[in-house]
């Protein structure tokens, strides 16, 4: 049924064309079928009337044959005949006209025909163009509304999700509020303690002060031989204590300075640190602890125990890789610098993350603490310097240096920055200008002091690692060699802790160390590293050596 529905529709639709194309055409040649039907009636008639002449014309014969006149009507037959065949000529004429006029216009219908069917032939495409972007609008609208039932979805979630966070919050800032009324009852407590444990301490010193004061009246009392030996004795003793300052305990505390350092020559430990590549190394004031830091977003904290490195911890909390690592002078704290735009202070013996120092618009490449262990400096790619307050957290100063800052070292008024533009720049805290600048012959890559402060080691893309004297200013020494050369524009290298030695890594995976007093090379240690060596740090006791590189091996040196 509904097939031949179809098929009546389709014949309806050829007839109602065929008929328009039949009212507008029959218009443009009505006139002409006319005009052409009017030859054809005037042609008949003028073979009509042809063969009456001709009847006529014999008739005249036989009555000229009759009548003398004859010869004059003859005449006018003939004047009559030429003119009777002009006109047929001339009918003849406009016929062909006509029948050429008729064939042209015929070649135009089969053209109009044929221009019918091409489009209708495009028509019948453009429908079915029309029926599958129907289709598509239809499914797009479907996908639509999917969409907008899941954004109405997650729209309720979120709605949900703000209101959850909201409580949250809420609930953190009453908790926030318990711990400090907590934290202010403690301290209180722990004050009231401290003041009974003073007078406790206090009444304890007076009974031995009194005690001491009694045995000393019942001594006085009582008179004693004294030997000229004893005295001489308890003098050079006395002397002796004196003349060291501290007490036979204190005296075997370690100095500033190690009593010895050992050029390294071997590689003791080859070990993977990190997932992925280590930036940065340092040792702990006491040469005990080592961290690492790596683009894996960890410092990882190792124990030196007979020439291994056991893993002591991690330290978590960065959203980026870490970049630089310090230690403050009492190892307590440990400095972390970072490339999502903040540095970081986690405390060593609980190894929690105390303060997160936001406010660079770029990588934070450099930071460390200054002398007094409250304040630190940070660098960063945005080509600026920032001084924080660690009891505040906030930023106390923000100096703009015109170039991304590569590292930092610290004297007690005094920060130098190396520099992407080639430049050691000499900053005075107090009043945030440059005191000096210095130019090299390449980007700055590593900063490091000796253990005085007086001279200033610096790396830079030129492969050369020079010393900057301090008290003038100016390029003490340098040192190259053949093979070295610096693998990156974040390459560190450090002094010995007793600044006798200089030590490198090298793009080769090489660890270069000079002697400071002869300026030459001393060792060359190739065995260890696969990828450049991104950073070397020694350990105060000048025991040890570790290098990290750009793969994720770190090696421990030494002699023994």
């Amino acid at each position: 049924m509904a097939g031949r529905r179809v098929e009546c529709t389709w014949k309806r639709h050829v007839a109602e064309q065929l008929k328009q194309r039949d009212r507008v055409q029959r218009q443009a040649f009505e006139e002409i079928i006319h005009q052409y039907n009017r030859l054809l009636e005037k042609s008949d008639l003028q073979a009509v009337l042809s063969e009456r002449l001709q009847t006529e014309k014999y008739e005249l014969q036989d009555r000229h044959d009759v009548s003398p006149g004859a010869e004059s009507l003859q005449q006018e037959m003939a004047q009559i005949r030429i003119r009777h065949q002009e006109e047929l000529t001339e009918l003849h004429k406009k016929r062909g006209e006509l029948a050429q006029s008729v064939i042209e216009l015929n070649n135009q219908i089969q053209q109009k025909d044929k221009e019918i069917q091409s489009n209708e032939a495009k028509m019948l495409e453009y429908q079915q163009q029309i029926a599958q972007l129907e289709g598509e609008c239809r499914d797009l609208r479907s996908s639509l509304a999917d969409l907008e039932r899941a954004n109405q979805t997650l729209r309720d979630e979120y709605d949900a999700l703000q209101i959850t966070f909201s409580a949250l919050e809420e609930k953190l800032r009453k908790t926030t509020e318990d711990n400090q009324e907590l934290v202010t009852r403690w301290m209180a407590e722990k004050a009231q303690e401290a003041n009974r444990l003073n007078a406790e301490n206090e009444k304890d010193c007076r009974r031995r002060q009194a005690k001491l004061q009694k045995e000393l009246a019942d001594a006085a009392k009582e008179p004693l031989p004294i030997e000229p030996d004893g005295v001489c004795v308890c003098f050079r003793r006395r002397r002796s204590l004196n003349s060291h300052g501290t007490s036979p305990e204190s005296a075997d505390a370690p100095t500033g300075v190690c009593a010895e350092v050992r050029v390294p020559s071997t590689a003791l430990h080859v070990f993977d640190a990190h997932d992925g590549e280590v930036n940065a190394v340092r040792f702990s004031p006491g040469s005990r602890l080592l961290a690492t830091g790596g683009m894996d977003r960890r410092v990882k904290l190792w124990e030196v125990v007979a020439g291994h490195c056991e893993p002591k911890g991690a330290l978590t909390g960065s959203n980026a890789g870490i970049t630089s690592i310090e230690f403050d002078s009492a190892g307590s704290y440990l400095l972390a610098a970072s490339n999502d735009f903040a540095s970081r202070i986690w405390t060593m013996d609980d190894y929690r993350l105390r303060h997160t120092l936001t406010g660079h618009s770029g990588k934070v490449l450099s930071a460390r603490f200054l002398l007094d262990n409250a304040r630190i400096v940070s660098g960063s790619y945005d080509r600026t310097l920032k001084l924080w307050d660690l009891r505040s957290k906030v930023c106390m100063k923000t100096v703009f240096a015109g170039s991304s800052c590569n590292d930092i070292v610290c004297t007690e008024q005094c920060v130098m920055s190396g520099h992407f533009d080639k430049k050691v720049r000499f900053w005075d805290i107090r009043s945030e200008s440059i005191v000096c600048e210095l130019e090299l012959l390449g980007r700055v890559t590593s900063l490091d002091l000796n253990h005085d402060r007086t001279e200033l080691l610096t790396c830079s893309r030129d492969d050369l690692v020079k010393i900057i004297d301090l008290r003038n200013n100016a390029v003490r020494q340098t040192f190259s060699a053949q093979g070295f050369k610096c693998g990156s524009d974040f390459t560190r290298v450090t002094f010995s802790p007793d600044g006798s030695y200089v030590a490198a890594g090298s793009a080769d995976g090489v660890l270069y160390v000079w002697n400071v007093l002869t300026g030459k090379l001393d060792k060359t240690l190739d065995k260890g590293h696969s990828s450049a060596i991104n950073s070397v740090s020694w350990s105060p006791s000048g025991t040890y050596v570790v290098s990290v590189e750009k793969g994720s091996r770190a090696v421990l040196w030494s002699d023994m």
